[in-house]
């Protein structure tokens, strides 16, 4: 079914939204009025990705927090604050890095009494509906590397069988939306400070990140 007809975002696709040309200011402006999934109806906003588009290293999670979703930037939120810590750690100036989602809006569901709005995992069809945008995202900023921060991106750019645990540190080269691509995964930050045991949590995720930024 054309997305033309009937409801757009039962195609799940973001296809017919992207702009026939410009850069990410374009890319941005027409992300704001993606339909292409279901998502968009309960979301404040999209949250596109930013930084240079002449940046050597993409950084790509999952999907926007609730604070992404009310300021409309990825990655301002707890876990943005400790993955800027981990970069600069790790020798990696994150002023110079892209950073962006697999998926452009806020999933959620609602914490009754209180209303809060908790974070859900989107699917592989809401990631897969996202794909043209990170893919455009790719084309136009062509990073020297890729750092796919946990299960979700990870899923969204290698596959449904990928498992972060089994290749979290390394560097892997793969095709992605026909382009080569060198990638390091690692676990998401927000993971880091869901840990039991944090201090060990992110030590190893400074460790994988160093394996980034001596690639570049």
């Amino acid at each position: 079914m054309s997305p033309r007809t009937g409801a757009p975002e039962d195609a799940y696709t973001a296809e017919p939204y992207l702009p026939d040309r410009g850069g990410l200011p374009a890319l941005r402006k027409a992300a704001a009025g993606c339909r292409g999934c279901p998502l968009h109806r309960e979301a404040t906003q999209t949250v596109f990705g930013e930084g240079t588009a002449k940046a050597r290293v993409m950084l790509v999670g999952e999907q926007p927090g609730d604070q992404e979703d009310r300021q409309g930037k990825p990655f301002v939120g707890p876990a943005g604050k400790l993955l800027d810590r981990a970069l600069e750690e790790a020798g990696i100036d994150p002023a110079e890095a892209y950073v962006t989602n697999a998926v452009k809006h806020f999933k959620f569901t609602r914490d009754e009494p209180r209303k809060r709005r908790i974070h859900k995992a989107p699917t592989l069809r809401e990631a897969a509906a996202c794909g043209p945008w990170l893919a455009a995202e790719l084309a136009v900023v062509e990073p020297e590397l890729v750092v796919v921060l946990g299960a979700t991106a990870g899923k969204a750019l290698l596959g449904s069988s990928f498992r972060v645990t089994q290749v979290r540190g390394t560097v892997l080269e793969e095709e992605i939306h026909g382009q080569p691509r060198r990638l390091v995964p690692t676990v998401h930050p927000s993971s880091v400070l869901r840990s039991d045991d944090r201090e060990a949590a992110y030590r190893g995720f400074v460790s994988d990140l160093e394996v980034a930024g001596r690639l570049l």
